[in-house]
């Protein structure tokens, strides 16, 4: 009897401690209703492989399917949990308040950077929300959105989670950032399907700073591309227990969680892993503006204004053999290297059976990464160097140290100017016609292929430690201010082996001196191709097709034209 009794006792017990053990899973795990339901276990092969997914659904029937190369697969996924690396969003809002703002709204919202981390975080997100884009103009921060966000983003994503997304036919993207931010990058970048984020009240074009109740439009989503292929399995990647709570996950069959520990080991996207090419972009901050980083720019500013006119001085109204080395002291490096060879063809004229067409001077055609290109050409010279420029203001005129003729972009024009100056002394032409900041070239004008005899192609590169000195929808006048307030800019210019323009290698063909990859057969297009090819095999950058009507049509929304559209040479 007793020994029943202590039986029956032992039972009740083992009953009571299973189902408190069983009551503490459920309150870690919190997974609703439809995930029980609808839930089951991935294969273990992919989990081995990305070992810092961890799945929440329980073993069922379909185990082998959900990662099979034969069937059509749609993943939902938190942005912030499984793309991206890091885990503040305070950097992006600041890029926000700076770029579409001013150095002022970033300058209060990292004032009250404190007061965010103390709030709620989500009373801490609607106030950076408020602060950020309060009163900007709704269609002007599609711009930034385009221009400067996707580079950011893209510094910032790791590659584990990038391949992860990449064994998916269809992606929908979630983020709890406001769309208008993210959209561009995932859609443009990430090839992301469709992007559900929270939106912004607006009033009259300008946005209010307020952001709207969630909505199911992800979950309609979702739902309408199950409709559209019947056979596709839909699978949730997250990494929180509050993204599991949210509608959109209701229509996966399966859920995977990321492991925090595992993303801390992430590796940074590779610039050749990109899944499109980041060739244009367009911010004045060079790296992501943290709260430490963004310390370091304000506290920089006072004495960046004060760098700004001694290097502006230096460069006026100081001969370059003096001012070269005192540019050096205050952090502006010019490094200058030439061939062997093009040191003779430098100093001595070219001696040709037809005069008329000898030229006085010599025409340099650089590649475009700044408005200061022929400036510090001339410094790295030390001779007088006359710009071709477009697209320029009048305070940057206003400014240089040399000499700058507009181009009109009218062929005959042009041309007839750009003679006339070669016979007064050398000229340099940025034949992209537009900058570009990554290790790309752009397609070269052929302009300047029939216009002098000697042509001397010139490689130029540059780097920032803090400040962009370019922008395509920013205020142009402030170029040269942003760069000669950067700490530590660099200039590396390298001049190449000269090449003879069209008419010069068609009378002197004959010549030694005339000695050139091309044949005579060789067209203008041919002559620019192959100045792009020499600068780009020099400087390590790819060759690209695109013009700057393609730059600002990304950039800025306009083909880049000053006042009216003007004709551009096609190949």
């Amino acid at each position: 009897m007793a020994s029943n009794y202590a039986t029956t006792l032992l039972e009740d017990l083992k009953i009571f401690i299973s189902n408190i053990i069983h009551h503490k899973q459920i309150s870690l795990i919190s997974t609703p209703r439809y995930l029980q339901k609808r839930s089951s276990f991935s294969q273990r092969k992919f989990l081995q492989r990305h070992s810092s997914l961890v799945s929440r659904s329980n073993r069922g029937e379909q185990q082998q399917q959900h990662f099979s190369d034969d069937v059509d697969r749609t993943v939902v996924f938190t942005v912030e949990e499984v793309l991206l690396k890091s885990t503040s969003l305070f950097p992006f809002f600041m890029l926000v308040a700076f770029e579409a703002g001013s150095p002022l709204r970033a300058l209060v919202l990292l004032a009250l950077y404190p007061l965010i981390c103390l709030l709620r975080k989500e009373w801490g997100f609607k106030v950076m929300v408020m602060v950020s884009f309060f009163g900007i103009n709704k269609e002007s921060f599609y711009k930034v959105g385009r221009s400067v966000m996707p580079k950011f983003f893209l510094e910032d994503t790791g590659l584990e989670g990038l391949e992860v997304l990449k064994k998916f036919k269809r992606k929908v993207g979630f983020t709890r950032m406001p769309r208008v931010m993210v959209e561009s990058f995932l859609k443009d970048y990430m090839e992301v399907d469709h992007v559900v984020g929270r939106e912004i009240k607006d009033f009259h074009g300008y946005f209010l700073g307020v952001l709207e109740s969630h909505n199911n439009k992800a979950k309609n989503m979702v739902e309408g591309e199950e409709e559209e292929e019947i056979n596709s399995i839909v699978i949730g990647l997250c990494g929180s227990k509050s993204s599991i709570q949210n509608p959109v996950f209701s229509t996966c069959k399966d859920i995977h969680v990321i492991i925090g520990a595992e993303k801390r080991k992430w590796t940074t996207l590779p610039r050749d892993k990109y899944p499109k090419p980041l060739i244009f972009h367009d911010s004045r901050l060079v790296s992501k503006p943290t709260p430490s980083s963004a310390i370091a720019v304000f506290m920089w500013f006072p004495f960046a204004i004060l760098l700004f006119v001694v290097r502006i001085f230096f460069l006026m109204f100081v001969h370059p053999c003096v001012s070269r080395p005192i540019l050096c002291f205050t952090g502006c490096r010019v490094l200058f290297s030439e061939t062997k060879s093009i040191n003779t063809t430098l100093t001595t004229r070219t001696t040709t059976t037809t005069t008329t067409r000898e030229s006085k001077g010599v025409l340099y055609v650089c590649n475009h990464r700044l408005l200061c290109d022929p400036v510090y050409l001339k410094i790295a010279l030390d001779r007088n160097v006359t710009a071709l420029t477009y697209s320029v203001s009048k305070i940057s005129e206003m400014i240089s140290p040399i000499k700058t003729v507009p181009l009109t972009r009218q062929r005959e024009k042009d041309a007839a100017m750009m003679e006339k100056l070669l016979s007064q002394g050398n000229v340099a032409v940025c034949s992209e016609g537009t900058t570009c900041r990554e290790p790309y070239l752009l397609r070269f004008s052929p302009l300047f292929a029939e216009i002098s005899d000697v042509i001397v192609p010139v490689a130029l590169n540059t780097s920032f430690t803090m400040f962009y000195g370019n922008t395509a929808g920013g205020y142009k006048f402030l170029d040269p201010v942003f760069f000669l307030m950067d700490p530590h800019p660099s200039y590396t210019i390298k001049l190449l082996e000269k090449v003879r323009g069209l008419a010069a290698t068609c009378r002197s063909h004959n010549d030694e001196a005339a000695a050139s990859s091309l044949s005579l057969s060789a067209t203008k297009f041919d002559l620019a191709n192959h100045v792009q090819a020499e600068i780009g095999k020099a400087l390590g950058f790819e060759c690209t097709r695109l013009t700057r009507k393609d730059k600002y049509l990304i950039l800025a929304g306009n083909d880049g034209s000053v006042i009216n559209p003007t004709r551009k040479f096609t190949n």
